[in-house]
């Protein structure tokens, strides 16, 4: 029999705040023990602490529900002392569906119907659900095993299930929720985390101790930079007869989009250098390139301001008029392949919807250079010419949420990107040679990185690192930004998978869709 140790105080709360009930707090703690196997553990507790986790009398029902002694297990749910009547009643009904439903799998159907009719009916709850039951009593016996599979019985736990299934049911006072200590936990790390203004850790949050971040963990000390001639030369690959305005890589790194502009797409082979296939359109000029998300169709913008869809073997699958612009070749593809969004015009955004051939708008006061797709594909963030980032919600009918200001554009295309921990920052180059980085819920400039010695055009922060951050500038140089610290827990190097790449002015830059783009008039080769 339970008992208390003398050595232990009758204090009714526990912790230095006097918040925490004692008896909970020991019982949801001998629950956790159980649940993860520790039976002697929890039985020690109960025993040491004189407090029980249940009852006799809900030791005794739970008995009888694992047993499947149902008429008993009802009886003994009215002996509880629930003061609710609708929650006694949802209980029995979850004790009398099981019953019901281990009647027709051991083909018992008198017994079914007798339960049924007798004891479910007259409880007066959940009605449709009890339409289902009778369906099952008048199907055929494979219509009775599909019946169990979408109602959730067919499974040798059933009587476990019910158990988790009734805790929902009946007051915690009764039962203790299943793994209530580790949503209590998860719980207050959530809150943690959320508060934490500077959010970028990688190893995970500590039960240890209290969970904050600060600009430590924030890519702001140069770890490498690429200069010309440092860089292993792979392919030189020619066929093209315009200059190359724009290059993509395949989701899987395997193979490369070029394209001339209002010439021709060519797709390469990256390990062997060979052109694999050119995709022409008679009479029209191509201005841009990407994948679809499946690696299995590309994408092109073409001079008559429309979008085409081909397979990769040069089938053309789709081919979408609009009011695409010759001026710039941005665009970028969701996820699932459903959602495009390119230039309208010089101050407009078109999000198409290829299944509904829904058209949506993003409409700015001034003129667009550049945009990016959050990973999520919820929001956009859109660079102007008058030095202003526009962080844009398209999940539905688009809403500007936020602006970004302090970076610097005159001349060139700036481009931005989201990054970091659940993508929590923003980061942009600018003209006068430096890298910024926002905080994306607030738009406050919380790092400003100096190492470059011309205009830091393109940006591209690790999609899985949060702790890398790259940068493209017109000093012919890629710098790889990490932490301050030079003990950082985990070692930098890049992400082989990703087709997020950046590249210096003169050559190409990337957004964060694996689109490259050729900047400020030098060509690529």
């Amino acid at each position: 029999m339970a008992r208390p140790l003398t050595s232990q105080g009758k204090e009714v709360m526990v912790g230095s705040k006097g918040v925490i009930k004692r008896d909970e707090f020991v019982r949801i703690i001998t629950k956790a023990l159980y649940t993860l196997g520790y039976e002697k553990s929890g039985a020690v507790l109960e025993e040491e602490s004189g407090i029980t986790l249940h009852s006799p009398l809900v030791n005794l029902f739970r008995k009888q529900v694992l047993d499947g002694n149902w008429d008993s297990a009802v009886a003994t749910l009215n002996k509880l002392g629930l003061l609710d009547e609708n929650t006694v009643k949802s209980a029995a009904f979850l004790l009398l569906e099981q019953k019901f439903f281990e009647h027709l799998r051991n083909d018992n159907l008198m017994g079914a119907i007798k339960t049924l009719r007798s004891d479910i009916s007259p409880l007066g709850v959940n009605r449709r659900r009890v339409h289902e039951m009778s369906s099952c009593i008048i199907s055929s016996p494979q219509n009775v095993l599909l019946a169990f599979s979408k109602l959730g019985t067919e499974t040798c736990n059933s009587r476990l299930k019910l158990l988790e299934e009734l805790q929902k049911v009946l007051p915690p006072t009764v039962m203790v929720p299943e793994r209530r200590l580790e949503n209590i936990v998860e719980q207050a790390l959530t809150v943690q985390r959320e508060a934490c203004y500077l959010h970028n850790s990688i190893d995970g949050l500590s039960l240890y101790v209290d969970h904050h971040c600060g600009k430590d963990q924030i890519p702001s000390r140069t770890l490498q930079v690429d200069e010309d001639g440092e860089l292993l030369l792979k392919h030189i690959l020619t066929g093209h007869e315009k200059p190359v305005i724009m290059v993509a890589w395949s989701p899987d790194d395997c193979q490369l989009l070029t394209c001339g502009m209002e010439e021709a797409i060519r797709r390469w082979d990256v390990e062997s250098g060979e052109c694999i296939h050119v995709y022409e359109k008679p009479g029209l000029g191509l201005m841009s390139c990407g994948w679809f998300p499946d690696g299995k169709q590309i994408l092109a913008g073409l001079s008559d301001q429309s979008l085409c869809l081909w397979d990769l073997d040069g089938k053309e699958a789709d081919c979408w008029k609009g009011q695409r612009s010759s001026k710039t070749s941005d665009f970028a593809v969701a996820k699932d392949g459903e959602l495009i969004i390119s230039m309208s015009r010089d101050c407009t955004i078109l999000l198409f919807n290829r299944d509904t051939k829904q058209e949506r708008l993003i409409e700015e006061d001034d003129t667009i250079t550049s945009f990016s797709l959050s990973e999520d594909g919820d929001f956009l963030l859109v660079n102007l010419i008058n030095e202003e980032i526009h962080l844009w919600n398209i999940r539905n009918e688009p809403s500007r949420v936020r602006q970004y200001t302090g970076h610097k554009r005159s001349r060139f295309v700036i481009r931005s990107c989201f990054g970091g921990s659940e993508q929590a920052f923003i980061a942009s180059g600018s003209e006068d040679s430096k890298v910024y980085i926002w905080h994306r819920a607030t738009g406050d400039v919380i790092e400003t990185l100096s190492g470059h010695s011309g205009a830091v055009n393109c940006v591209s922060w690790n999609p899985s690192n949060p702790h890398m951050l790259a940068s493209a500038s017109d000093d012919h140089s890629i710098r790889i930004w990490g932490l301050k610290k030079a003990s950082a827990k985990r070692k930098v190097v890049g992400s082989s998978s990703s087709s997020n790449g950046a590249h210096m002015n003169g050559s190409a830059s990337a957004n964060g869709n694996g689109f490259v783009h050729q900047c400020n008039g030098s060509r690529s080769r």
